[in-house]
């Protein structure tokens, strides 16, 4: 008699966490929302145009709106595209100020959504990168002052960036493999740097703090006029 009493029990509280779990998932609670698929993979950084929250792009019309958001924080920010850049997405400074968190310059976890009704972006142009591997070899800085040759064809379209990370000369990039090396010349100034790749992005090139402390002018963020070779 315990026994059948102790399996009616049994079944009876299991009717009952089920009905708990059925409604709590209705309501939102058992589970999470599924996880937003972002148009751009890599990280989002910024470049020091000024005005109203903005965007720039390599894949996106001008007048497509995107919203990024910052995982790390919860902050968002919807942004127009208002010309084209190096990067799936790269933000300008009054953009970059609503999401990132203090002292940051990137923004790692991220999701950008497109908020006009349109699917995935068409691949960037340039050379598709192949799976990475391999080890880097050194990059190695062109002397200050180093006169660019004109015409020279550039991989990456738009303008040159660059992310906090730490370490010597380096670069990341959506479409060349790990390992890659790469000629950055700002054509303002003459200045050259060649940089490994050394992971993912969401830009053509995103240099790292040291390799765009060697080529861009004091107190410039972004390099607009520039040229960016694959060295083979």
């Amino acid at each position: 008699m315990r026994i059948r009493r102790t399996h009616v029990l049994a079944a009876g509280m299991a009717v009952v966490a089920s009905a708990v779990v059925a409604v709590g998932t209705g309501l939102g609670f058992a589970e999470t929302a599924p996880a937003r698929q972002s148009v751009c993979q890599g990280s989002v950084t910024f470049s020091a145009e000024g005005g109203g929250p903005a965007a720039t792009s390599d894949r996106f019309a001008v007048g497509t709106r995107l919203r990024v958001t910052n995982l790390d924080n919860g902050r968002a920010v919807t942004v127009v595209v208002t010309g084209p850049s190096g990067s799936c997405v790269l933000l300008n400074a009054a953009a970059m100020e609503l999401v990132r968190e203090p002292g940051k310059n990137v923004v790692r976890r991220n999701v950008v959504e497109r908020l006009d009704g349109g699917g995935t972006p068409a691949q960037p142009g340039g050379v598709p990168a192949q799976p990475g591997g391999g080890r880097p070899a050194q990059p190695d800085a062109q002397p200050t002052g180093t006169t660019a040759t004109p015409a020279r064809q550039s991989v990456c379209q738009g303008s040159v960036t660059f992310s906090a990370e730490g370490g010597g000369p380096a670069a990341t990039s959506d479409r060349f493999a790990v390992g890659t090396r790469l000629r950055v010349t700002n054509l303002d100034n003459g200045r050259a740097v060649t940089v490994v790749v050394t992971g993912p992005s969401g830009s053509c090139v995103l240099l790292n703090a040291a390799a765009m402390e060697l080529v861009r002018e004091p107190g410039r963020n972004v390099v607009r006029r520039n040229v960016v070779e694959v060295l083979r």
